[in-house]
């Protein structure tokens, strides 16, 4: 099983350069690429975007510190955290990242408010953890001498379309995406610096929103939902699919985007007892029913250099 999908994802890298050396100064890492399974190869759903000195994350899910400092990138380097939505697997490591981000050690040392955007809700997010954390901050704040500063929260929330943060030649634009009837807000980023672009889709079914501002895009990443069709029967099952876009459906969002390179992350791939789910081989040949150009299946700690000579893709960090 392991060989196939090391062969589906050299098939699916297609023009990409594994060996691209890293020259730009706009790379996009995949910190965590799973859905709500608890993968120990895959963690929460969180990717790190590095333009320029800005250094930003899009959501914060299981394990993101880990990963983090796998790059030797401390938490009190980033900028701003960006929420796509309020799924608990896409926020569970923000008290994490917040925490463990003000302690002194070289992985975290920040030193100015830990700054939250997000859509509505966001503020109410921060504002439960400052009070379930009170103790733990308390306690450092004596005991350990940590800066106030370090622990305090900056929150920006957002309820429509357009620019939320601009920072050194870095503009972050937010555009909503459906993510089902009851699951909102959801949102879906672009960011834009030196004249190149990238898209990340958030979570969502097949939205027209990713095509209008992916469209063009250096590098479009976007999440999926997959499962063989006799699993789909059970109704909790296609429940789940229906909040997702299929790999079919993502196929035809990346053909009439055009982007330089196209990503999958966020990977949920259902199964049962009895239904295994599918493989990457499957999910690829769907995919190209509808799309023939440029694909990656993104990997946890897989970075995307984009630079004027295209996209380049290489592993960062550990293990």
């Amino acid at each position: 099983m392991l060989q196939r999908s090391k062969l589906a994802i050299a098939a699916a890298c297609l023009l990409a350069n594994l060996a691209f050396a890293a020259e730009s100064d706009f790379r996009v890492t995949l910190l965590g690429t799973a859905s709500p399974s608890p993968r120990p190869d895959r963690f929460g759903p969180s990717t790190l975007v590095e333009a320029g000195s800005v250094k930003l994350l899009i959501d914060a899910g299981r394990g993101v510190p880990i990963r983090l400092w796998q790059m030797r990138v401390p938490m009190g380097r980033i900028d701003a955290l960006l929420i796509t939505h309020y799924h608990s697997d896409h926020v569970s490591g923000v008290p994490d990242v917040w925490l463990t981000g003000w302690l002194q050690p070289p992985f975290g040392q920040r030193k100015t408010p830990f700054h939250v955007i997000g859509p509505t809700g966001a503020r109410e997010l921060m504002d439960n953890l400052q009070r379930a954390y009170a103790a733990d901050i308390r306690i450092r704040l004596v005991d350990e001498k940590n800066p106030p500063e370090g622990i305090a929260v900056k929150v920006e929330e957002f309820s429509a379309d357009g620019v939320v943060f601009q920072k050194d030649g870095v503009r972050v634009s937010a555009f909503e995406v459906d993510h089902g009837e009851v699951i909102k807000p959801a949102y879906g980023y672009r960011i834009d610096y030196g004249g190149r672009s990238v898209v990340i889709s958030g979570d969502m079914r097949l939205s027209e929103n990713v095509v209008k501002h992916g469209t063009g895009a250096d590098l479009l990443i976007h999440e999926l939902g997959a499962a063989k069709a006799e699993l789909l029967k059970n109704p909790a099952m296609q429940r789940i699919i229906d909040h997702h876009t299929t790999p079919r459906d993502v196929g035809r969002v990346f053909e009439r985007a055009r982007p330089t390179l196209a990503v999958y992350t966020h990977i949920v791939r259902l199964s049962n007892a009895t239904i295994p789910e599918p493989s990457l081989a499957e999910i690829l040949a769907e995919t190209r029913e509808t799309y023939a150009g440029p694909l990656v299946f993104g990997e946890d700690l897989m970075t995307f250099d984009v630079s004027a000579r295209g996209v380049g893709v290489y592993r960062s960090g550990g293990p």
